[in-house]
């Protein structure tokens, strides 16, 4: 059993949840993830990436989206409540040294991933600059925590309630035009916007690496739903990342693959409203 030691709306439908996990507090690194299952009567399992710890307070904090069924019903439980089975940290670790200067930029929900990165990418000793995005101020998440470790941060909304009117690629493309252009680009939200981020940086030669981890499934490498195109190579997501190269990766067919959830989340999003009455 895992304890819920706060919890915290972030958004509409993102929440904060700090967890009892010491082992995995001890033994975590930037970019890893964990899996977690509700209950032995709840079976299924998700993949949700560890966005910070404490060795300390042996805690971990997870910050999700509540879309599907599992994330749903786990946006219900309250502090002094449990989580039957956790267990990580699973996937590869970010690699992480003094490359010099690093843009991270993070879209949406994929800020919560890019704050474990970001952290160890500036302790190592790297100039940071941090670009987030949303589609308008009350989806920004953790601006204060990625302020206060970043060299520079550029907000970016769509439609201009907060920060600039941009997107993401925009300010990223002024940085690589620059005179102190990034030894390493670090991009983590939608695929859509990952694929642009690629794109913004190739011509620039500027390495780039993105994390996939919103197509993982099982997060052990059994299911095969996390499998993507690398270098013309199949990859698992859970198990050969979640970090790749962003120039490598076929976007197209990961985002086509993605899609293939979704008539299943609708019919437990309904399933859910209809057992507890809310919509999330």
């Amino acid at each position: 059993m895992n304890l819920i030691r706060e919890k915290i709306q972030l958004s509409a439908d993102v929440y904060q949840m700090v967890v009892e996990a010491p082992l995995v507090a001890r033994e975590r690194k930037a970019g890893q993830f964990i899996i977690l299952q509700l209950d032995s009567s709840f079976a299924e399992r998700i993949p949700l990436t560890i966005a910070d710890a404490d060795e300390t307070a042996g805690t971990i904090t997870l910050i999700f989206q509540a879309v599907g069924g599992t994330t749903r019903k786990l946006a219900l439980k309250k502090p002094g409540e449990s989580i039957e089975n956790l267990l990580g940290p699973l996937g590869q670790p970010t690699h992480v040294q003094n490359f010099g200067r690093v843009v991270c930029v993070g879209g949406g929900i994929g800020v919560a991933p890019l704050h474990p990165i970001a952290q160890a990418l500036k302790k190592a000793g790297n100039h940071v600059t941090i670009v987030l995005g949303a589609r308008n101020k009350d989806l920004v998440i953790l601006e204060k925590q990625m302020r206060a470790l970043a060299d520079e941060l550029i907000l970016c909304t769509d439609d201009g309630s907060a920060g600039r009117k941009d997107l993401v690629t925009v300010p990223l493309k002024e940085l690589c035009q620059g005179p102190d252009k990034p030894d390493l680009v670090v991009a983590i939200g939608p695929p859509i916007m990952m694929k642009f981020c690629a794109e913004t940086t190739r011509p620039f030669a500027v390495p780039t690496v993105c994390s996939l981890n919103s197509i993982m499934v099982d997060g052990t490498g059994m299911c095969g739903g996390c499998r993507v195109t690398v270098g013309g190579q199949m990859r698992f997501v859970c198990v050969d990342g979640p970090e790749f190269d962003a120039h490598l990766v076929d976007f197209d067919n990961m985002m086509l693959r993605s899609k293939a959830f979704r008539a299943k989340e609708q019919a437990d999003h309904e399933c859910f409203i209809q057992e507890y009455g809310v919509s999330q």
